[in-house]
C-alpha cells in the first residue's frame, strides 16, 4: 500500500504482449516453417522488421497480411487456416488477469499495443476482459506505434489524465523509457508478483 493508502494515479495503461498474453514468436516461425519446408530461423529472415512495421502500422489490411506473409514464405493458405496459424503462439497470462480485473471501475484502464487486426480480433475473444477496458489504443488503427511519443500522447488524451497521474506497464525497456519521456509513471513489467507490488506502491491494491 502507498504511504497515504490512496491511489496515486487516475489511469493505468497496459501493454498486451508478454503482459496480458504471452507470445512465442519462435513457435510462430516454426509453425509456418513446417508448412513452408524451412526452419524457424529462415522464416524469421523472410519476415524482416520492415514487414512487421508495415503490419503494425496498418499499412496492410487483413487480406494484405495473409498475402504478404504467404508471398514471403512462398506458400498458399486460405483465410481460416492462415488466421489460426497467425494466432497460434498466444497464451493468456492467467496470473495477471485477476489483478487487471481489480482495476476496472477504479481507474481509467487502457490498452496500448503494437498489433494488427487479426491478432486483436482473436485476442478480444480469448481475453474478454479487454471489452471492459475504457479504451484500446492500437497501432494499426492509429498508424503510429510505440515508441513514437505521439501514441502515448494520444492515450493520455483518451484517459483525460495528467502524465504524473498515469501509470504505464510494458515488458520492453525502450517503451518504458519512451513513456517516461512524456512524464508518465512507467514501469517495466516482469511478472504478476512484481506487478502486484507495483500496484501496491501506487495505492491500487
Amino acid at each position: 500500500m502507498s504511504s497515504t493508502g490512496k491511489a496515486q494515479v487516475d489511469a493505468v495503461i497496459l501493454d498486451l504482449g508478454n503482459v496480458l498474453v504471452f507470445h512465442d514468436n519462435a513457435q510462430l516461425f516454426q509453425t509456418f516453417g513446417r508448412l513452408a519446408g524451412m526452419d524457424g530461423e529462415e522464416v524469421a529472415r523472410k519476415m524482416p522488421p520492415a514487414l512487421w512495421s508495415a503490419i503494425h502500422l496498418g499499412e496492410v489490411d487483413r487480406a494484405g497480411i495473409r498475402r504478404e506473409v504467404c508471398r514471403a514464405l512462398e506458400v498458399e493458405l486460405d483465410e481460416d487456416v492462415f488466421c489460426r496459424l497467425w494466432n497460434s503462439h498466444f497464451t493468456p497470462n492467467y496470473a495477471v488477469l485477476p489483478l487487471v480485473e481489480s482495476l476496472i471501475g477504479r481507474v481509467k484502464l487502457l490498452l496500448l499495443s503494437n498489433t494488427n487486426a487479426i491478432h486483436m480480433e482473436y485476442l478480444i475473444g480469448v481475453l474478454p476482459v479487454l471489452r471492459r477496458f475504457d479504451h484500446l489504443v492500437l497501432s494499426h488503427e492509429l498508424k503510429k506505434m510505440k515508441p513514437d511519443l505521439a501514441i502515448f500522447a494520444h492515450a493520455l488524451r483518451l484517459a483525460s489524465s495528467a502524465p504524473a497521474r498515469t501509470a504505464f506497464f510494458d515488458d520492453l525497456p525502450h517503451f518504458v523509457e519512451a513513456a517516461k519521456r512524456v512524464g508518465i509513471r512507467a514501469f517495466l513489467f516482469t511478472g504478476a508478483d512484481e506487478f502486484a507490488a507495483q500496484l501496491d506502491e501506487l495505492g491500487l491494491r
